[in-house]
C-alpha cells in the first residue's frame, strides 16, 4: 500500500522530456544559506521602550525581508510537536484513502502535485491538506488530529492578529481591520509533505510563488528546503526548531501601500528525506476590498475575490501567478 502520491507515473511525460536550459536548473543557483531575522516577542511584555522596540523590529523585517522568525511566541511546544506527529501519521495512510477525501471535508481539500503543469519548473512535488479553519471540528476516527489541529489553529491565529495590529500600527494605523475581516470562516490552515524526490535537481517541492493573504506563519520540520529571494538572489533558509517563521503575503503588500514586502520564496525537494510543515494563512472574505492605506495609491482598490480569480486565471493561461503586477495603478 504506497502512501506517496503517483507523481512518477502522472507527470512522466514532464520528466522526461528535458527541455533545453532546465536540466538541473537548481543545482546551478549557487544558494547561500541565511538566518532569517529572529524576533522574541516575550518583549512584547516588557517595559515600553522594549515592547515598541520590538514592534519597530517586527515592521522593519516586513520592509526589508518580508519575512522573519518569532521566538516566545506563545505557542506550546507541546502543541507544536503534537501537531507534527498527528500530521506524519494522516500522511502515513495509503495514497487511495487520501485522496478520497479522507475528512469529508469540502472537495478539493487534499491536493498534490501541479495539475496546471506545462513543464517541470511547474511542478510541485508535494501533498497537502488545505482546510477552511471552520471546517476543522472533524471527527472520522481523527478525533486527536482535529483537536490538535484547533488548538495549534487557535493559538497561532491569535499571534497573527497581533502581528497584523502591530504592523498596522507602525504605519499610523490603530485598526480594527484585521479583527473584522479575518475570522475563523476565511482563514486556511494547510498540512504539508513533501515526499523524497527522485529527480530534485530538476523539480521544486513548492514552485516560486508569493502568498495571496496577508500574513503566513509556518512550522516546519528540521529538514530544511524553504528558500526565498532578498536583494535579487535566493537564500536558504535555515530551520531552527524553537521558532515559528512569519512572512507578509500580496494583500499586506497593496494595504500598506508597498510599505511591507510579499517576497518569492519556494521548496526544493529532497531526494532521500521527507519534509513536514503546517502553515496559517490569514485571508479577509472575498468581499473585502483592499485598499491603499497611504495615498497616492500604488494599486487599484480590488477585492480579494477579484485577486483570486486574477491569480486563478493567470495560472491556467501561463502556468504561473502574476499578482499584485495586475492591480498597479
Amino acid at each position: 500500500m504506497d502512501m506517496d502520491p503517483p507523481f512518477l507515473e502522472t507527470y512522466k511525460t514532464l520528466l522526461d522530456i528535458a527541455t533545453e536550459g532546465t536540466n538541473g536548473h537548481k543545482e546551478a543557483d549557487i544558494i547561500e544559506e541565511c538566518e532569517l531575522p529572529l524576533i522574541d516577542l516575550g518583549r512584547l511584555n516588557l517595559g515600553n521602550l522594549e515592547k515598541e522596540k520590538c514592534k519597530s523590529d517586527i515592521a522593519r523585517e516586513s520592509q526589508e525581508w518580508g519575512f522573519f522568525q518569532v521566538v516566545n511566541h506563545g505557542i506550546s511546544r507541546e502543541i507544536l510537536e503534537k501537531m507534527m506527529s498527528e500530521q506524519v501519521e494522516v500522511y502515513r495512510q495509503p495514497f487511495n484513502k487520501k485522496s478520497r477525501e479522507l475528512f469529508n471535508f469540502s472537495s478539493g481539500t487534499y491536493r498534490w502535485g501541479t495539475p496546471t503543469a506545462t513543464c517541470r519548473e511547474q511542478l510541485s512535488w508535494s501533498e497537502a491538506f488545505h482546510i477552511p479553519v471552520d471546517e476543522i471540528p472533524f471527527s472520522n476516527g481523527f478525533s486527536s488530529l482535529s483537536s490538535t489541529m484547533e488548538q495549534f489553529a487557535t493559538t497561532v491565529a491569535e499571534l497573527a492578529q497581533k502581528l497584523a495590529a502591530i504592523l498596522a500600527e507602525q504605519l499610523g494605523f490603530k485598526s480594527n481591520f484585521f479583527q473584522e475581516k479575518c475570522l475563523s470562516s476565511t482563514c486556511y490552515l494547510r498540512m504539508n509533505r513533501y515526499p523524497p524526490c527522485p529527480t530534485h535537481s530538476e523539480v521544486f517541492g513548492l514552485m516560486p510563488h508569493t502568498d495571496s493573504d496577508f500574513l503566513t506563519i509556518l512550522y516546519q520540520d528540521e529538514v530544511g528546503g524553504l528558500q526565498l529571494v532578498k536583494d535579487g538572489k535566493w537564500f536558504a533558509v535555515k530551520p531552527s526548531p524553537e521558532a515559528l517563521i512569519v512572512n507578509i503575503g500580496d494583500l499586506f503588500q497593496a494595504w500598506s501601500n508597498d510599505v511591507y514586502k510579499s517576497v518569492q520564496h519556494r521548496v526544493v525537494t529532497n531526494p532521500r528525506v521527507e519534509r513536514f510543515s503546517t502553515a496559517y494563512f490569514l485571508c479577509p472574505s472575498y468581499d473585502t476590498e483592499i485598499q491603499s492605506c497611504y495615498e497616492p495609491s500604488v494599486y487599484k482598490k480590488f477585492s480579494f475575490r477579484m485577486y483570486r480569480q486574477q491569480v486563478q486565471d493567470d495560472v491556467k493561461k501561463l502556468g504561473r501567478k502574476v499578482g499584485l503586477q495586475r492591480f498597479l495603478v
